[in-house]
């Protein structure tokens, strides 16, 4: 298999099929484009020979597409039955599908306010973020409680115990609330440390800081590294 994805340090999306097969031991060949929306990049081009919706994540199995963060973990389920995917139990898997679902649609505010940037400290940004946009509180409460429920209920390390796909899903907001600095409450705090200090998520993050990349249409609140 073949994972296309676009830069590590900002693409939050091709983050998450990437560190689920790495953290499952699923393996894989890394197709790594680097960024440029310009009309006709290389970009464009590249990721258009592997998928008609010209965006990565892409997962290529032998000659055949998946694109979609969602629709690759749910290819990787029915393919390696019984790797972790999403967990065994069939009402924690539709538990663990919702809130993965949610990530997927939901949370607009923290999206685009507060754009993955791996390298990034931006505490001040964070916090006058913070105090301006009740949305982005919103979002940030929502996933508190959300991820509250999930580790209470299953006793933790992760959200439905083992590492699993609705993990890999939020492992980019955990990157976003570090990097921002954003008030989140100490049970919070924990899963967030243990979510970047697992191998698939630190591997991942290890290659990000090594990009040394600036790209300045994904950097609102920088003018340089």
């Amino acid at each position: 298999m073949q994972l296309v994805i676009g830069n590590k340090n900002y693409s939050s999306w091709s983050m998450r099929p990437w560190v689920l097969m790495r953290q499952l031991g699923l393996h894989f060949e890394e197709v790594k484009l680097r960024f440029d929306f310009a009309p006709h990049s290389a970009f464009r081009r590249a990721v258009a020979h592997y998928s008609p919706a010209g965006l990565v994540p892409v997962l290529l199995d032998d000659d055949f597409a998946v694109w979609d963060t969602l629709a690759i973990c749910e290819y990787l389920s029915d393919k390696f039955p019984g790797h972790g995917v999403w967990p065994d139990d069939m009402r924690q898997r539709a538990r663990a599908r919702s809130l993965a679902a949610e990530m997927h649609a939901g949370f607009r505010s923290l999206r685009n306010h507060c754009p993955m940037n791996i390298e990034a400290r931006l505490p001040e940004v964070g916090a006058r973020l913070w105090a301006e946009h009740e949305e982005l509180r919103n979002d940030v409460s929502r996933i508190e409680l959300a991820w509250a429920d999930a580790l209470l209920a299953s006793g933790g390390p992760f959200l439905f115990g083992e590492f699993s796909a609705v993990d890999a899903m939020f492992a980019p907001v955990c990157t976003r609330l570090k990097t921002y600095a954003l008030p989140v409450p100490a049970l919070s705090q924990a899963y967030i440390q243990r979510v970047l200090s697992t191998p698939g998520v630190a591997a991942w993050i290890t290659d990000a800081l090594a990009e040394k990349d600036f790209l300045d249409f994904e950097e609102p609140y920088r003018q340089h590294r």
